[in-house]
């Protein structure tokens, strides 16, 4: 995927035709969404021997999966499930499957939201998602949650979880690289067991209306800061590579933070020496704090000793966020109904 998100890939204004750009490459993405359908409908999915929920996306780009999949974990968990995590990860080296060691491996071996989630419960990473959940069953895995992986045939979910982003919604709605769709919406919708719309937006209103007309169960979440610090009128310097940062400073602006200076990287930035000196300078000559997400500290952690990067990393602060979602316990049900089935099939 592109380092940033094209501007022609947001959604046009109303009655606009869309971008010049989008409509020569959507050749080029009727052919993608055909190579797409043929290795769907020609792959073997591989049933495994302990249920697997995956939350992922249609679109490319953050919608807030992982923090998603932290919260159910943290239910299944309160219920005594045995559960590990299966994540490609992107942006890593390794190929896998390996179970994550924190501490150990690198947001460059295994990719940084792997990282995150194997501070909860043990985590793997593989290229081959039937090999990884193959590796965590023999690990001793009863539950199986995939952070992404929507669109990969080659296991079969149990539940599959679509999270959307509430501001961005599906863009243009068209298909890579036309626009940031991995697959047409309605095929998508097909698969889904629920929907669920994060954020406070209306982009995401017309998912929500064709997924309730497919009687796809849909939900409404927001993602909440939870510093362990006051950040009401702290000055602050704010650098994110996420898939959206501006979702990152608009939070530090509801916390009532002073942004003194923002800096947006692509997602899955590697900061460089260079990246580092600029935002230390920055802060120095402001006199203010710097501030990241989780995702981009941890890419930090490798930073050698004694490194402008590990200067960056300790003097920065990093910002935690978790998802809170309406009615969660319905959704919950629909997740316990499914691993039932499982469990009786």
């Amino acid at each position: 995927m592109p380092a940033r998100e094209p501007a022609f890939w947001q959604t046009p204004r109303p009655g606009a035709r869309a971008s010049l750009l989008a409509r020569l490459l959507t050749p080029i993405a009727i052919a993608y969404g055909a190579v797409s359908r043929w290795k769907a409908r020609f792959s073997k999915p591989v049933r495994m021997p302990v249920p697997v929920i995956c939350v992922g996306n249609v679109t490319l780009g953050g919608a807030g999966k992982t923090p998603v999949a932290l919260a159910i974990a943290e239910y299944f968990q309160s219920q005594d499930y045995l559960l590990h995590f299966l994540s490609r990860g992107y942006g890593g080296s390794e190929k896998g499957p390996v179970q994550i060691l924190p501490g150990t491996h690198t947001a460059s071996q295994v990719g940084d939201e792997p990282l995150l989630l194997a501070r909860q419960a043990p985590s793997w990473v593989s290229a081959d998602r039937a090999a990884g959940a193959a590796a965590a069953v023999k690990a001793g895995a009863r539950l199986i949650i995939m952070d992404d992986g929507f669109q990969n045939p080659s296991v079969i979910k149990n539940f599959s979880l679509l999270v959307v982003d509430a501001v961005a919604g599906i863009g243009n709605g068209r298909l890579f690289p036309a626009g940031p769709l991995r697959e047409p919406l309605n095929d998508a919708l097909m698969r889904a067991d629920a929907v669920l719309i994060i954020g406070i937006g209306h982009a995401g209103d017309g998912v929500e209306a064709r997924a309730r007309a497919q009687g796809v169960p849909t939900f409404r979440a927001i993602l909440r800061a939870s510093p362990s610090y006051p950040l009401e009128n702290r000055h602050v310097i704010a650098y994110a590579g996420i898939g959206r940062p501006d979702k990152f400073f608009q939070t530090l602006h509801d916390l009532r933070a002073i942004i003194k200076a923002r800096y947006s990287f692509p997602d899955h930035h590697n900061f460089s020496e260079r990246d580092a000196a600029t935002l230390l300078a920055k802060a120095e000559k402001t006199g203010a704090e710097l501030i990241t997400t989780e995702k981009d500290f941890v890419r930090l952690a490798d930073a050698r000793p004694g490194s402008v990067r590990a200067a960056l990393r300790d003097a920065s602060m990093a910002l935690p966020v978790r998802v809170l979602i309406d009615n969660f316990h319905v959704l919950t049900q629909h997740m316990q109904t499914a691993i039932a089935r499982h469990d009786l099939s």
